[in-house]
């Protein structure tokens, strides 16, 4: 049977004195994802340090192990991972659920469809409901078989060829997963497979394939495009693996230390890949305080130290180019410019009407219920600010959207007015931590009443 929820857990975040300290958030969900599935392709043992102990990593931690990986947690953070080489996947005995892991999932699927097995994919309400024809297009091209229930959506079985086929793939729409999800297909497939991307999407994925020894090449072609080449069929080698703190944990204290008054906080250790970092640059046009200290490059990533103050912030417009840099942190951006003087303008924001839920109309009612003029368009937002000052004290519906339910707690505690989430155990697929970190900050949070309908 696919994971079902529990009960909704109502929370209600009240007005909150400065946020002050040095605090460290939990490993970059991303990277998380894709340090357990090439170690379990990996020979020998990859150690991981920092990994994410979310609902949405450990999902994938079971899937590796159903594929015939031994995965195993010595301390809270650290893992290790015995792999099986390239190729060497076992069909497992049961569905695999990834729950809610919309990532964890769609790369799956790469990882699975060149291996000769089949293996089937189901997940929670919300992730069978969610679009994988983006992922499945270019695994047919490559000679994967899907069967579907409903048309390319969960549950699914893929069943890999005996050999699967390189291809050159275009990406239509700015892509990470789709991007990764055909790159670790290309790791069992023989020849050389190519993605051109015309904009440029997050690089994680062959940033840690470089790092285990995969084959990969990237440059440009004559239009700027990035193509990306790799070479199929080599072995990988263990790594030690040291996970970053995740950029989109971090929005949320950033923002809330910009809006409330008197706040002065240090996040440590974050990931700064300048496909992650569209927010700060955003909050500085706002007029954010923030500075990054302490810049130092771990396992070929950027990371550094985010130093935040109080700020008053201004209304901007955010150009639908910066989307891609910036795409999970659109929520809580909404929330500091519930805050900022003006009319901020978010555009180019298509792909979040197809993210856990449809993020720009869950993020308009919320803020609409709190008071905030919001105007939605079919790929935009624009909020003026001002009345969050004053407003808030309304329950939030958060679709069951982690993203969504941890913005609004946001809202309450630098509001004048509480607020209430319908449920914050969506939060436990990203930052499970949220709760506890920011008590102890001087946090104010209660379990509120029933869940509104």
């Amino acid at each position: 049977m696919p994971s079902e929820r529990p009960s909704p857990v109502p929370l209600t975040a009240t007005a909150t004195g400065p946020l002050k300290g040095r605090v460290r958030v939990p490993g970059d969900k991303s990277i998380s994802h894709r340090a357990l599935m090439l170690g379990a392709l990996a020979i020998g043992e990859t150690t991981i340090q920092g990994l994410l102990e979310g609902d949405d990593i450990l999902a994938t931690v079971a899937a590796m192990r159903a594929f015939g990986a031994i995965v195993s947690r010595t301390e809270p953070g650290h893992w290790r991972i015995k792999g099986v080489g390239v190729g060497g996947f076992l069909e497992p005995e049961d569905a695999i659920d990834f729950g809610n892991a919309g990532t964890g999932v769609r790369l799956a699927l790469g990882l699975v469809g060149s291996q000769a097995i089949s293996a089937t994919f189901t997940g929670d309400a919300l992730l069978r409901g969610r679009p994988m024809g983006r992922i499945l297009d270019p695994l047919r091209r490559m000679g994967v078989q899907v069967l579907a229930r409903s048309k390319d959506r969960l549950p699914l079985t893929i069943k890999g060829p005996d050999i699967t086929l390189p291809i050159e793939y275009r990406l239509p729409v700015p892509s990470a997963r789709v991007k990764s999800a055909i790159l670790l297909a290309g790791l069992n497939t023989p020849g050389i497979t190519t993605i051109v991307e015309p904009t440029l999407t997050r690089d994680h994925t062959e940033r840690m394939l470089t790092a285990f020894g995969a084959s990969i090449e990237i440059d440009s072609n004559e239009d700027g495009e990035r193509i990306v080449r790799l070479e199929g069929r080599r072995d990988l080698k263990a790594q030690q693996i040291v996970v970053p703190g995740d950029p989109s944990s971090a929005a949320f204290l950033i923002v809330a230390a910009l809006l409330i008054e008197g706040s002065d906080l240090t996040i440590e250790a974050v990931l700064l890949n300048p496909m992650r970092i569209g927010l700060i640059e955003t909050l500085v046009e706002m007029g954010g305080d923030i500075a990054i200290d302490n810049r130092r490059t771990v396992g070929g990533e950027a990371v550094g130290d985010i130093r935040v103050r109080a700020s008053r912030l201004r209304g901007v417009t955010v150009p639908p180019e910066r989307a891609p840099s910036m795409i999970d942190e659109y929520p809580i951006l909404a929330i500091a410019a519930a805050f900022a003087e003006g009319t901020t303008v978010m555009e180019g924001l298509a792909e979040l009407r197809i993210k856990e839920s449809d993020r720009i109309a869950a993020i308009a009612a919320g803020l609409l219920a709190n008071g905030v003029t919001v105007e939605e368009g079919p790929e935009s937002l624009a909020v003026t600010g001002g009345a969050a000052r004053i407003g808030g004290g309304a329950t939030v519906t958060t679709r069951l959207d982690h993203r969504v339910a941890t913005s609004f707690l946001v809202l309450g505690l630098a509001g004048q007015a509480p607020v209430t989430i319908d449920d914050f155990g969506s939060i436990q697929t990203s930052f499970p931590e949220f709760q506890a970190l920011m008590n102890g900050l001087g946090a104010h949070f209660e379990r509120a009443g029933p869940a509104a309908a």
